[in-house]
């Protein structure tokens, strides 16, 4: 087949990330995370609040974060100072440090 009898590729309408800021995003400054640490400790909204920390501790998805279960950081009734979970993306276990500030909030 001749490339003239092709038809002509034209975008129909304009690309969805047209003018956005793609790939990885910068780290949260200790600023943003204290405005948002700050209105959840203020609504004494624990659940919400230790999800934040761990997030913030363990750097991990949010779809491994919400797959956290309490066996995976509470144990013989303390919460544990090493956590590890499985990422679900590279099936590699990640180990992590839980703070003093996120074993008061669980």
């Amino acid at each position: 087949m001749s490339i003239d009898l092709l038809p002509a590729l034209r975008p129909e309408r304009p690309a969805w990330n047209k003018g956005r800021i793609i790939g990885q995003k910068r780290p949260l400054l200790p600023k943003h995370v204290w405005s948002i640490r700050v209105p959840l400790e203020m609504a004494d909204n624990r659940r919400d609040l230790a999800l934040f920390n761990m997030a913030v501790d363990s750097k991990l998805r949010g779809c491994d974060l919400v797959c956290l279960k309490v066996r995976n950081v509470f144990v013989a009734e303390r919460v544990k100072e090493r956590a590890s979970v499985t990422q679900s993306k590279t099936g590699k276990p990640v180990r992590f440090e839980i703070t003093e500030t996120t074993c008061q909030i669980v």
